[in-house]
């Protein structure tokens, strides 16, 4: 069973525990002894049963079960044994004699009061998980505990005139609430991150109005014992590398009108007055220099470029590395085009609402002195006022290609969440992921391509003599590729019906693909880690690392921008709380992220790729995956690693803009770099 799995079976269980439990109590107080009877027996077995469930997920890892063990089974196993032994005997009892006079008796408080007792117990613990989140501390636990304690008090005190020593309780349960309020609530600076160096401070940034020290990250210049640098040194050069041209560009943010393929209009933020922006393109070695100007966007622009590994002064997050770019000014930036393959840039200012308007486009970099042959599309897919659009098309884009002409399709998901492509009517390889070519990508045909948010594959076919479709999400044919020696009636056929599609071979069956229907949801989703062949990385799951850091991600109650939220948290804090990672130039860096939420987070750090080491505890026995944003989803544990050879301060954050925007994003920082901005960052 999956963890996943594991998770929702924890969650159904914990859930049935505290009704039956609870349910007990109020059927007792009914005085209906034998449903009671039967209750109480449900409720001693899914007591167990979740006793069971919890051990189960401790083998995923004691990130899924930290607060259960330490808090909630205890108080569980506590409330429950109290119940059965005070309250068992009696429902029983009752339930044999069924008689007037057992109907008054397991009414009575000593009966109903642990029955709820044990609900209350057990809804605690819910609480704990679900609301409160990972991890659980002495503050919330004494806070909790108080909780249920007075609510038992409570309903002992309803149900009986005299209760014995419930001054003395009720006082004691006023301690704890108010002990464990203190540890809550009561602001402090949070922990260093896990695996930072001893010294490194609480998280630097704001996203919002506050102002903050940026003077150093990780302590100041004296402590950490060298000369250090700010981010505005670290810029692109003014001049290409020998060989290399400069591409100059010019985008203006402004507000604007689009017009979809389908001749729908809709309001979107816009790069020259486009959506998506005009795409940039240059070769290996080229200087990539892109005038920024904001024409009327209230909140400001800026540029960041996901994926390639500019310089830290070039990376667009305003805050940190900038200001965001106001009405009227511009910013320029400059950074050799050193990585081949597919990107994107985005505005990193208020980015969830700015991508989602509109305000993104595309990179494509590619080898240098190479003549462009055959089909290339580059295929941004974005959901623009509530239409799925690839580039600006909501309507299927068509093209004709002559049978065995090279076809490069260059998806690109520029939404919050993940994107399923399917590939009918020919075999194909996946020869690149997140801009990085595959080692000895094999054939593919009728399987699912999962896609992050943010992330990019690159697909490349020869041109069959019938038709190709790509589609998304199992329902949307988003590209049709028709051959141009067809005839009339077969090209038209592929233009405008969307269900019949070729169907591709099996991933072992390398040869023409065989006519199939157009339905693609039953089709097995590619297991990345198992896809194409091993070969040599310059680290792995074995090298010694100078800095281990782990990322849990969960959901739970906690300040973000000063204000209390449920929010999306990093080891219980939300941004900006979250400790800083700190690194050294020339540090090997492993970063364990584990997701015991119930949303998919695609994760993506800032100017550097990295390695996966590991999915769920299995290594990757395919290509080496070197990606710059990975879907950890639900119950997932990924491991990944870097080389700290890229000096700045980056952002690490979930690439579902709206998460990060409620708080699932840090900082990682190089020793000795400094920021001389302050002020708001969009996630």
């Amino acid at each position: 069973m999956t963890t996943d799995l594991l998770m929702a079976l924890d969650l159904l269980v914990s859930v049935l525990t505290a009704a039956a439990w609870a349910g007990a109590g109020v059927i007792a107080a009914a005085r209906r002894p034998r449903t009671a009877a039967a209750l109480f027996a449900v409720a001693l077995i899914a007591s167990l049963a979740r006793v069971w469930s919890v051990l189960a997920l401790a083998g995923a890892g004691w990130w899924f079960v930290q607060e259960k063990i330490t808090f909630v089974l205890p108080l569980l196993v506590a409330a429950s044994a109290a119940a059965t032994a005070l309250a068992g005997p009696r429902v029983l009892r009752a339930a044999r004699r069924a008689d007037a006079a057992s109907r008054d008796a397991v009414r009575a408080p000593v009966v109903v009061v642990p029955l709820l007792g044990a609900g209350y117990a057990a809804a605690a613990g819910i609480v704990q998980t679900f609301l409160i989140g990972y991890p659980a501390d002495p503050g919330t636990a004494l806070l909790l505990l108080a909780v249920a304690a007075g609510a038992v008090l409570g309903t002992w005190r309803a149900m009986s005139t005299r209760v014995p020593g419930l001054r003395t309780a009720t006082a004691a349960t006023a301690v704890a609430a108010v002990l464990g309020a203190a540890f809550v609530f009561l602001p402090s600076a949070p922990a260093t991150a896990e695996g930072s160096a001893p010294e490194a401070a609480a998280a630097m940034g704001e996203m919002g109005s506050a102002s903050h020290d940026h003077s150093a990250p990780g302590g100041s210049a004296s402590a950490m014992g060298g000369a250090t640098r700010p981010v505005t040194d670290l810029r692109g050069p003014a001049t290409p590398p020998p060989g290399g041209a400069v591409r100059r560009f010019e985008l203006t943010a402004r507000t604007a009108t689009v017009t979809l393929s389908s001749g729908r209009k809709v309001s979107a933020w816009t790069f020259n007055g486009q959506v998506p922006g005009p795409p940039l393109t240059a070769e290996q070695g080229d200087l990539v220099e892109v005038r920024l100007r904001n024409a009327d966007i209230t909140s400001g622009v800026t540029l960041h470029w996901h994926g390639y590994d500019v310089p830290s002064g070039e990376d667009g997050v305003p805050g940190l590395t900038q200001e965001a770019v106001p009405p009227g000014g511009e910013f320029v930036y400059r950074f050799v085009a050193a990585q081949v393959g597919t990107y994107w840039y985005h505005t990193h200012e208020v980015s969830d609402l700015g991508v989602r308007m509109g305000l993104y486009g595309t990179l494509v970099v590619a080898p240098k002195g190479t003549a462009a042959t055959g089909v290339d599309l580059t295929l941004p897919v974005h959901t623009l006022g509530g239409v799925l659009v690839t580039g600006d098309r909501d309507q299927p884009l068509v093209r004709q290609a002559a049978p065995g002409t090279p076809v490069r399709l260059r998806l690109i998901n520029t939404d919050n969440t993940p994107h399923r492509f399917t590939l009918a009517g020919t075999p194909y390889t996946l020869v690149a992921v997140d801009g990085t070519d595959l080692n000895a990508p094999g054939t593919l045909g009728r399987v699912g391509l999962r896609l992050a948010a943010g992330g990019r594959y690159d697909l490349a076919f020869t041109m069959p003599s019938g038709s190709a479709v790509l589609r998304i999400d199992d329902r949307t044919d988003s590209v049709r590729l028709v051959p141009a020696s067809g005839s009339p009636g077969e090209a038209a056929a592929a233009d405008n019906a969307s269900t019949t599609a070729a169907g591709a071979g099996t991933t072992a069956d390398a040869g023409a693909a065989s006519t199939a229907g157009g339905e693609t949801a039953d089709w097995p989703e590619l297991d990345l880690t198992r896809y194409g062949a091993p070969a040599p990385t310059p680290f792995t799951s074995r090298s010694r690392f100078d800095r281990d850091f782990t990322l849990v991600l969960d959901r739970g109650l906690a300040l973000t921008n000063g204000r209390p939220a449920y929010a999306h948290t990093v080891n219980g804090y939300a941004f900006p709380n979250i400790p800083t990672e700190v690194v050294r130039e020339g540090d090997l860096v492993r970063l364990t992220v584990v997701n015991r939420g119930r949303d998919t987070h695609p994760w993506h750090l800032h100017g550097h790729r990295v390695l996966v080491l590991s999915r769920n505890g299995h290594s990757v026995t395919g290509s080496p995956l070197w990606l710059d944003t990975f879907d950890v989803r639900p119950g997932e544990v990924w491991e990944v690693a870097f080389r700290a050879t890229n000096p700045g301060l980056w952002m690490n954050h979930c690439h579902n803009l709206s998460h990060a925007d409620l708080g699932m994003m840090l900082h990682l920082a190089y020793k000795g770099v400094t920021t001389p901005f302050h002020g708001a960052h969009g996630g």
